[in-house]
C-alpha cells in the first residue's frame, strides 16, 4: 500500500494557502507546465525573426504581439492561481495538464496566425486552456466558501470573455471585420480580459504568495533569455552554412551573449519578493508591466537571430532594420524593468536618469550603422548595458567597502 501521505493527495480539499507560508517555491508541476510555454514562445520567435529577416519586420509585429499576449495571459492566469490554490491532488494536476495541451495546440496554430492571420488553432488552444483554468475556479468557488464569490467571478469573466474570443474569430473568418477593426476588436478584449481580476478581487482578495509570485517571473524571464539563445544559435547555424568565421562573426555572437548576461543581471538586481509583500496593492501594475518585458525579450531573441544570420549571408533587411531589431527590444526591456519595479520598492535599486539615459543611448546607437556597421553596433548595445550594471551597482559596493 502507498504511504498516508500519497493516498491523501487524491483528494485534498482546496483552500487559499498563506500569504506568509515559508520557503514557498514552485512546484515541479508548475516547472514542467512552464516548459510548454518554450514552444510556444519558440514559435512565435521565429516567425518574427523570419519577418525581420525579410524585410517586413514592422508588418509582423502585430501579429507576434497578439500571439505573445495569448501566452503571457495564459501563463499570468495559471500562475497567479496556483500562487493562491495550488493543492496538488489529482484533480488540480489533470486539470493543469489540460490546460498544457492548449498551450501545445496554440504553439502549433502560431505559424498560421503569423503568416496568413489564420487564429483558428490559436483559439482553439486558448479554448482548452480557459476549460482548465474556468474548471480550477469553479472548484475553488465550492470548497473554499470565504472566497467563493472571488472565484466564481473569475470563472464567469472568463467564461464570458471567451465567448468574445470566438465571436471575434468568426466574424474574422466571415470576412465582415476589416484588418483594423479585427485589430479593435482584439484590443478590445484583452483590455476586459486584464480587468477580470480587478473586478473579481472586489469581492475578496486571493492569498497569493509576493516570494513565490517573484520566482515564477523570475524563472519565465530565464525561459526567455533561454529562448534568446536558442534563436541566437539558429542564426548561427545559418551563419556557418554561407561563409567561414569572420571578425564581423565573432564580435556579433560574444556581444550577444554579454547583451543577454547584462539583461538578466539587471532583472535580478530588484529584490521583488519583499517589494510586493510591502506593497501588495500595487502587484497589478507590477504584473501587468511585465508583457512589455517579456515581449521585449522574446523579440530580442528574434533580432538577434537575424543579426547573427546576416553575418553569414544576405537578408532581405536592411542594416538599419537588423539594428533596431534589437535595439528596440533592449531599450522597451530597460525602461520597462525600471517602471515596474519603481512603484512596489522603498527606494529603487535603479536610478531613473540611468535607465532611462541608457535606454535613449541604445534606441540611438543603429543610427551610427553606416559609418560603424552592424556588428560595433551591437557591441556598443551590449557595453551600454554593461555600464549601467556598473553605475548601479558601484555604490553599493563602494559602501561595503567603506564599512
Amino acid at each position: 500500500m502507498p504511504p498516508a501521505s500519497a493516498r491523501m493527495r487524491i483528494r485534498i480539499r482546496m483552500s487559499a494557502r498563506p500569504i506568509d507560508e515559508p520557503h514557498r517555491v514552485s512546484s515541479q508541476l508548475e516547472l514542467l507546465f512552464d516548459l510548454t510555454f518554450v514552444v510556444a514562445i519558440a514559435a512565435a520567435t521565429a516567425q518574427l525573426a523570419h519577418s525581420i529577416a525579410d524585410g517586413h519586420g514592422a508588418a509582423g509585429l502585430v501579429p507576434f504581439l497578439q500571439v505573445f499576449f495569448a501566452i503571457w495571459w495564459a501563463w499570468m492566469n495559471f500562475t497567479w492561481f496556483a500562487s493562491s490554490y495550488d493543492t496538488d491532488d489529482v484533480a488540480y494536476r489533470l486539470l493543469t495538464m489540460v490546460q498544457m495541451a492548449g498551450v501545445l495546440v496554440l504553439a502549433a496554430g502560431v505559424p498560421a496566425a503569423a503568416d496568413h492571420s489564420d487564429y483558428r488553432a490559436v483559439t482553439l488552444g486558448y479554448l482548452i486552456m480557459r476549460i482548465g483554468l474556468v474548471t480550477q475556479w469553479v472548484r475553488a468557488g465550492v470548497e473554499d466558501p470565504a472566497r467563493r464569490r472571488t472565484a466564481l467571478r473569475y470563472a464567469t469573466g472568463i467564461t464570458v470573455l471567451q465567448g468574445g474570443w470566438g465571436l471575434h474569430l468568426l466574424l474574422a473568418a466571415t470576412g465582415v471585420l476589416s484588418s483594423f477593426t479585427q485589430l479593435l476588436f482584439f484590443a478590445g478584449l484583452a483590455v476586459l480580459e486584464l480587468m477580470v481580476p480587478r473586478w473579481a478581487e472586489r469581492a475578496r482578495a486571493t492569498n497569493w504568495h509576493p516570494h513565490h509570485i517573484a520566482e515564477r517571473y523570475g524563472l519565465f524571464t530565464i525561459i526567455l533569455l533561454g529562448e534568446s539563445v536558442l534563436a541566437a544559435t539558429k542564426g548561427l547555424e545559418g551563419a556557418l552554412e554561407g561563409a567561414e568565421i569572420s571578425a564581423s562573426f565573432v564580435t556579433v555572437v560574444v556581444s550577444g551573449l554579454v547583451l543577454l548576461f547584462a539583461l538578466w543581471w539587471l532583472y535580478f538586481l530588484t529584490p521583488v519578493g519583499e517589494g510586493l509583500s510591502d506593497r501588495r496593492h500595487r502587484s497589478y501594475l507590477w504584473g501587468y508591466g511585465h508583457y512589455g518585458i517579456f515581449a521585449a525579450l522574446a523579440a530580442l531573441g528574434a533580432g538577434l537571430e537575424v543579426m547573427v544570420e546576416q553575418t553569414g549571408h544576405d537578408v532581405g533587411a536592411s542594416p538599419l532594420a537588423i539594428c533596431y531589431a534589437v535595439a528596440i527590444p533592449v531599450g522597451v526591456f530597460l525602461a520597462l524593468l525600471w517602471m515596474v519595479h519603481a512603484p512596489i520598492m522603498a527606494e529603487p535599486v535603479m536610478r531613473p536618469a540611468a535607465v532611462l539615459g541608457c535606454a535613449a543611448v541604445v534606441l540611438l546607437l543603429p543610427l551610427a550603422v553606416p559609418w560603424i556597421g552592424v556588428a560595433a553596433v551591437v557591441a556598443a548595445i551590449a557595453a551600454v548595458c554593461v555600464l549601467l550594471i556598473t553605475v548601479t551597482i558601484a555604490p553599493e559596493t563602494a559602501g561595503r567597502s567603506r564599512r
